[in-house]
This record gives C-alpha cells, structure tokens and sequence, in this order.
C-alpha cells in the first residue's frame, strides 16, 4: 500500500470497527475539529474540557456539523486535566487517549509560567497515570515545534533539538520525556505529535494569544491594521488543521513498532514567511471587504521568545504513518476562509 493510501484505508477500517476514544481539550480548536472527524467515522468519543480556552460553541458546531446519531455517542467530562478522579472517569473503557489539552502561547507562558505548567506537565502526567490505570495501551498526545527552540537547523529534524526558548516549550519537551519514560516502565504506547502552527476553523481570534491568523483575518473584516513583529522575513511552517487529523488518527492506529515511543513533525514541510502570509490572508479577505486590498502592515520590534525560522523535516511521518499532507497553506486559507468570514465578519445593523 502506497504511503498516501494509508489514511483513507484506516478511515475505513475505523468505520467497520469503532473504538471509544477519551479527547482532552475537546472543546478547543484542535480538539473539536477532532472529535467532529471522529463522529462522523461513527466513533465512540468522551471529551474532557474545563473551557479554560475552549468554547461549548465548537461543541455544539461539532456535533452539528457531525449530524445523525453522533450526540448520542458523545459524553462531556467538564473537569480540569488536573483533576485524577475525573481523568480516570474519562478513561474507563477508552482505547485510545487523544491529549489535546493544554495552555498555548508563548508569551502567555512567559507571563504565566505556573499556569502553562499545571496545565501542560502537571496535567499531562495525570492524564498519563489515568490512561495507565485504565489499561489504555495508545496514547497520543499533542507536542510542538516549539520544542526545538534555539537549533538553528533547517529543516527540523525529530532527533535535533535545542535549548528552549520559552516556558510552554520547555513544557511540551518535559510532556515528551514523560511519554518516553511512561511507555519504557508501564508499557504504554505514547506517540508524540509535534504540531507546526496548525491554522483552521475555530481558532480562536480574540485576546492578547490569538494565534496570527485569526487574529489577522479578524483585523482585515473590521478595517484593524495587522502588526507584524519584525521585519517580516520571520519565516512559519503553517499546517491546515484537517492534516493534523490525519496525523493523530495515522498515530492511534500505527502498529506498535511503528510509532510506540516516537515523537513526530506534524506540518506541511513547506515554510511561509509573514510577510507572504499577509499577502495570502489579504487577497483572499479583499471580496468581502474591498478595502482590505490596499491594507498594509504595521511593524514592531521582535516579540520574546519567538523562533525565526520553522521548517519541519515530515519524512519520519511520511514513512512510519503514512502522513501525507493535503493541503498548503493557500489551500488551507481557501477551504477555511469562508468559516473565518463568517464568524469574524461584522454583522449589519
């Protein structure tokens, strides 16, 4: 079977034989358009959310967009990750763990380092435990490319990393090295994905840690200039949401050997600089709102923290999961951009 094959033929297979699957930080951004896939492959989902920075609306659009039965095959666990009875709870029964849940942001981890901790290594370990206490043999959890901090190689490679440049990095590369430890003295088959600047429906546009696409296409709808943090050659890999489905449904069902214990680049493998991300978010917001055509930029100084280069190596994935990336970055912003306009767009009197 040919590598591209791979998602699709699981897809079926996940339909013949549904599993019951616990999602932390279900009601997030990732986290919904997960368990969206998930119910329309007829799966069993529990999601766990304390709405920290979820929203019940992307439950709700969720479950809608999911249709038929899938309200039925759904239960919400409101609890914190923190929270050791409500994990267990959450767990009982699963066979897969989907560990979405986290605090994002670097700078909201630098202005908050306890908060990004309890959330990102304090909860994850509890959710790990629960997961080991249940008896649920794959867990799949959700890393960043922040782990690679200070590395000034490009592409990043999964076995070359630096320094971190940041307390939610430091965070997300403690989260790997408890899996790694996790899965050598309770067995447990922990999978990595190291997300790169994943972009779609349901990011969330507002507050000082949006991530810069809402937050740009929010500014352009309402006529807001869009500040860039430099010169603008900071340069992104920026992954469409819908591929990194395909990497957490790939992980959860790669045989063992394959993945147990593995740390993956989730990404399109191309690389985008902000000043090229402008030019793409404008051309497409300028036919809902022509003045958005001749927005130009601000510029400021350089934020703190912030890597300048990322550009992820996917071949591991590619050859171990059979992730093939379907989307870049200006498909990504096609097949979402219509959502965004919707949401974001201001409303007539």
């Amino acid at each position: 079977m040919q590598t591209s094959d791979r998602y699709e033929a699981v897809r079926a297979e996940l339909r013949r034989h549904p599993r019951t699957w616990l999602l932390t930080g279900a009601a997030g951004f990732i986290g919904s358009n997960l368990l969206q896939a998930l119910l329309e492959l007829s799966q069993t989902v529990v999601g766990l959310d304390n709405f920290a920075t979820g929203k019940r609306a992307n439950l709700e659009e969720a479950l809608a967009g999911a249709g038929g039965d899938a309200a039925a095959r759904f239960r919400l666990v409101e609890a914190d990750v923190c929270d050791a009875e409500a994990c267990r709870d959450a767990c009982a029964g699963a066979d897969v763990v989907l560990h979405q849940a986290a605090l994002g942001s670097v700078p909201r981890s630098i202005e908050n380092p306890m908060a990004t901790h309890r959330a990102n290594v304090d909860g994850f370990v509890t959710v790990l435990l629960a997961a080991r206490d249940a008896g649920v043999r794959r867990f799949v959890y959700a890393s960043s490319s922040s782990v690679y901090g200070d590395h000034p190689g490009l592409p990043k490679v999964e076995d070359r990393i630096g320094r971190p440049l940041s307390p939610y990095a430091l965070s997300k590369r403690a989260d790997e090295l408890y899996a790694e430890v996790f899965g050598r003295t309770y067995g447990i088959e922990a999978v990595g994905l190291r997300y790169f600047n994943v972009f779609g429906r349901r990011q969330d546009p507002e507050g000082a840690y949006a991530a810069v696409i809402p937050r740009w296409i929010r500014q352009l709808l309402s006529g807001e200039p869009c500040q860039i943090h430099g010169d603008g050659e900071t340069s992104r890999d920026f992954c469409y949401v819908a591929d990194v489905l395909q990497a957490n449904l790939l992980a959860a069902t790669a045989e063992g050997g394959a993945a147990a214990g593995e740390v993956f680049n989730v990404a399109c493998g191309a690389r985008t600089t902000l000043n090229e991300l402008f030019g793409l978010l404008r051309e497409r917001v300028a036919p809902f709102v022509p003045g958005a055509a001749g927005a130009e930029p601000l510029r400021g100084p350089f934020r703190a923290g912030d890597v300048r280069h990322s550009l992820a190596d996917i071949s591991r994935a590619r050859e171990r999961l059979g992730y093939v990336p379907r989307h870049t970055v200006a498909g990504g912003l096609d097949e979402a951009i219509e959502w965004y306009v919707r949401q974001l767009a201001p409303q007539p009197a």
